[in-house]
């Protein structure tokens, strides 16, 4: 079924993608204030962004699976439905947990960008197909860059309960609109939903997580036992995926080395960068009297990451110039080199709000360029008709990431805080930095030995989309 022209179908994908990427950044500079209101500490109301990239790890391939078919229109109001509920239910005054599984039913809308493509592709033709695409993806980083001072102002206006109605206002708009204008799809049957392995990935990775995110307050055997549970339930998912006729993802891709070490590109790449996002925010909004920070506004914060969501855009023009001229293999351990410098200059200078400033934009121009090489290099490894599949393991991993990374960082800074203060020391600012540069160099090192087939110089990059300032293929 093709979109026929004067129904409103291109404007309402657009205000999807725009209204996902505004709720999406909800989180990020809010965390403090959470913390302050709530009275819970910097670390446990870091979890409320970390589950939301949880949750999108798991959103994203079970969303694909169930947008494959005849489901794809229930599957779109069904997370539009469940992010509404999320945000509802963080807005609503009451204990930490309700803001937890609110924050957590809305990180299920970082799945829907790709759904929005996939119905640009099959409703749209030729042209204005690729057009449009292209402005889906300019759509999500406008409502990252909005949604950002944006909540900060709402938020200081009112209280940060108020940035989640706001949320709540302009997704019930969207539900609507897509009840009107979202087609359905009636042309190939719905694929099997591996629902076994959802559970278990979810299971795994929060397991996992909440090790990391806790590790300073829980007794170093209970850590243990539970890094060695979710390993063991993640072995299990692995072992399902693997035998599964229709799995969640398809791990016998990662066999090829090529395959394997964009994933571990991908993983590692995400823990760096939302470590570096994460602190950031924090270092920004601590009051100056610490010692150290700027006292900043939430306003003031969120405009701080903006450069990181322009620069990651523009790496999508500046990462095909390198490959072309490096080949696609070069722009991985470059882009590494780029984010190593902004973790670096992060450590060594961060006494102002240029400096900060300066550090974000070579952030996102660096993640931005890695990210951007990362389908190539599967596209050319993978048969055709197995791209999807591998694409969306390795965005699942982004994501995996990107949620180790929140945990990460928030533990680090724990760790550093005295025993009855609230603020942790400087220097725990400063490790977190050098363990985000030790990270990425390890991740230049792997992406500049990989094995396998050398893409030629002037291959073309993948199509992408953006999420939260990172490019996301939409192949």
């Amino acid at each position: 079924m093709r979109h026929r022209p004067g129904t409103p179908l291109v404007p309402v994908l657009v205000y999807l993608a725009m209204v996902t990427s505004v709720v999406s950044s909800l989180g990020a500079p809010l965390v403090p204030t959470i913390a302050h209101d709530t009275h819970v500490s910097l670390s446990t109301a870091q979890w409320s962004l970390t589950i939301s990239l949880l949750m999108g790890a798991v959103a994203t391939p079970t969303l694909g699976r169930l947008g494959d078919g005849t489901r794809r229109r229930p599957a779109v109001l069904g997370a539009l439905s469940a992010v509404l509920l999320g945000c509802i239910l963080a807005a609503i005054p009451g204990p930490f947990w309700l803001l937890l599984l609110g924050r957590g039913l809305m990180g299920v809308g970082l799945g829907l960008i790709p759904l929005t493509m996939a119905i640009a592709r099959d409703h749209l033709e030729g042209e204005h197909r690729t057009r449009i695409v292209g402005l889906l993806s300019i759509a999500a980083v406008a409502g990252i860059g909005l949604g950002y001072p944006l909540t900060g102002i709402i938020a200081e206006q009112w209280t940060f309960r108020a940035g989640f109605w706001f949320g709540a206002g302009v997704v019930a708009v969207a539900l609507v609109l897509a009840v009107v204008a979202v087609p359905g799809v009636t042309d190939r049957p719905a694929a099997p939903l591996d629902a076994v392995g959802a559970v278990l990935l979810a299971a795994g990775v929060a397991g996992v997580l909440l090790a990391i995110g806790e590790a300073e307050v829980w007794s170093s055997a209970l850590v243990l036992a539970l890094i060695a549970a979710s390993a063991l339930v993640l072995a299990g998912w692995f072992w399902h995926e693997l035998r599964t006729p229709h799995p969640l993802v398809d791990l016998r891709l990662v066999k090829d080395r090529t395959v394997l070490t964009a994933d571990l590109t991908g993983i590692l790449a995400g823990v760096g960068m939302y470590a570096l996002m994460s602190m950031i925010i924090r270092f920004a909004q601590t009051p100056s009297s610490a010692g150290y920070g700027f006292g900043s506004s939430i306003v003031v914060s969120g405009l701080l990451l903006l450069p990181l969501s322009v620069m990651s855009t523009a790496s999508s023009r500046i990462a095909p110039l390198l490959a072309r001229r490096f080949g696609q293999r070069a722009v991985l351990p470059i882009g590494c080199g780029i984010f190593v410098l902004a973790n670096l200059l992060f450590a060594l200078e961060r006494g102002s709000y240029l400096s900060v400033v300066v550090v974000m934009a070579l952030a996102g121009l660096g993640v931005g360029c890695t990210f951007a090489a990362l389908p190539g290099l599967i596209v050319a490894s993978v048969p055709a008709h197995e791209t999807g599949s591998a694409m969306s393991f390795n965005q699942v991993l982004r994501y995996v990431g990107y949620s180790t990374g929140s945990a990460l960082s928030a533990t680090v800074l724990e760790a550093h805080t005295p025993s009855g203060e609230l603020l942790p020391t400087a220097s725990g600012y400063t490790t977190v930095a050098l363990l985000g540069v030790a990270i990425l160099v390890v991740t230049g090192i792997v992406s500049a030995i990989v094995p396998g087939r050398e893409s030629a110089p002037g291959l073309e990059l993948a199509e992408e989309s953006v999420v939260d300032g990172i490019p996301v293929s939409v192949d």
